[in-house]
C-alpha cells in the first residue's frame, strides 16, 4: 500500500480493502493458569473446530492477493486472535507490521481480542499504532473510540464493540458515550464533504447472528447513523459476506460484512475472502463498487466472486459481470 498522505488521493478514486476475523494460529503454549477462565471454553472450541479450518496459509494467500492489488488503505475489523493470550496479542502485532505502515492500515478490536478481563487494555497498548486517530498523541483506551483518520476524501472511523463477556457469550456493546462521540465525528466529517466509512466488529444488523453473539445497541447505532449520516459501514464477526442497509438521511447506508480471512475451504462458513471497495465521486454523488474476492478451493488462487455497484443516493444495487 502506498503512503497514507491525504493529498495523494485528492480527486482520485479511493480503493479500500477490508478483511476481518483473522483468528491467527497456532495457539501459543497454554498453561493451566491461562485456562482458569472463559479461555477454557475457547480452547476446547479451537481444538475441536477452529484448528481444522483456520489456517495461516490461507491468511497468507489472501493477504498476498490483496497486496498485489495495491489498495490505498486496509481496514481490519477485529478478531485477530483467539483467546487473547499475551503471546497471541504480541504475535498479532508482528503480523500487523507485515501488512504495511500503521498509516495505511486501520484496526478495530473484536470480541476475541477482548476475550477476558484486561485483554482489551493489552490490545490497546500493543496495537495502538493501528488504532490511533490523526493528530492524537494520548494513549489508546476505550474512550479513544471512535477514532478518525482522513485519507484523501475518505473519513475512516473506527468504533469498538469489544468487551469481555461470560462463557458461551460473544456479544458486543455500543453504548451512549461512544454514540455521542460518533455523532460529532459524523457531523464534522459530513460538513467537510468527506465519504464517511465506519469500521465496527459486530454487525449493526438485527438477526445477523445468534442472540448470544449479537450487538447490544443496534437501535442506538441506527439512530446515530440515520440522524448524522454515513456512507458505508464495514463489519466482521458473522464470518459471512453479507450486504444490508440502514435507512439514512436521503439515502440508505450500505452495511458490508466479509467472510473470515483465515477460513479454509470445507468448513461451515464460506472460505476466506476480502472486500475491495472502490469509492469515487463527491458528496451527494458517491459511487461504491464492491468486489468480493476469495478462495473457491484448497489449491485454487483467489478470484473475483461477486461484483456489486452500490448506487449513490437510493442504495440501489446492481451486479456487474
Amino acid at each position: 500500500m502506498e503512503s497514507g498522505a491525504a493529498v495523494a488521493y485528492e480527486g482520485m478514486m479511493f480503493r479500500l480493502a477490508h478483511i476481518s476475523d483473522v483468528h491467527l494460529g497456532p495457539l501459543p503454549d497454554v498453561s493451566y493458569r491461562d485456562l482458569a477462565s472463559k479461555r477454557v471454553v475457547g480452547y476446547v472450541n479451537w481444538q475441536r473446530n477452529r484448528r481444522r479450518f483456520m489456517h495461516d496459509a490461507v491468511i497468507d494467500t489472501i493477504v498476498a492477493d490483496l497486496k498485489a492489488g495495491k489498495p490505498d488503505h486496509l481496514a481490519v475489523t477485529g478478531d485477530l486472535v483467539n483467546l487473547a493470550l499475551d503471546g497471541e496479542i504480541e504475535m498479532a502485532k508482528l503480523w500487523l507490521e507485515t501488512l504495511g505502515s500503521p498509516q495505511d492500515v486501520s484496526v478495530v478490536p473484536g470480541n476475541h481480542d477482548a476475550y477476558v478481563p484486561g485483554a482489551f487494555d493489552k490490545v490497546c497498548r500493543s496495537w495502538a499504532a493501528w488504532m490511533t486517530g490523526d493528530g492524537v498523541n494520548t494513549p489508546v483506551d476505550r474512550n479513544a473510540f471512535p477514532y478518525l483518520r482522513v485519507r484523501g476524501n475518505v473519513a475512516l472511523i473506527g468504533v469498538t464493540t469489544a468487551r469481555a463477556t461470560a462463557p458461551f457469550m460473544a456479544n458486543g456493546f455500543f453504548l451512549e458515550g461512544q454514540a455521542e462521540r460518533l455523532g460529532k465525528l459524523l457531523d464534522d466529517t459530513g460538513r467537510q464533504g468527506l465519504f464517511r466509512a465506519i469500521m465496527i466488529h459486530h454487525p449493526p444488523v438485527r438477526g445477523a447472528v445468534s442472540q448470544h453473539k449479537r450487538l447490544y445497541g443496534i437501535a442506538r447505532f441506527h439512530k446515530i447513523t440515520r440522524s448524522h449520516g454515513a456512507e458505508l459501514v464495514l463489519h466482521g464477526h458473522s464470518h459471512l459476506p453479507t450486504l444490508s442497509f440502514i435507512g439514512g438521511r436521503g439515502a440508505r447506508i450500505p452495511v458490508v460484512g466479509v467472510a473470515a480471512a483465515g477460513q479454509a475451504p470445507g468448513g461451515h462458513h464460506p472460505a476466506a475472502q476480502y472486500n475491495l471497495l472502490e469509492i469515487d465521486g463527491e458528496k451527494g454523488g458517491w459511487q461504491i463498487r464492491l468486489t468480493r474476492r476469495g478462495l473457491t478451493g484448497p489449491s485454487i488462487p483467489p478470484s473475483d466472486l461477486q461484483v456489486l455497484e452500490l448506487g449513490s443516493g437510493n442504495g440501489a444495487v446492481t451486479a456487474s459481470s
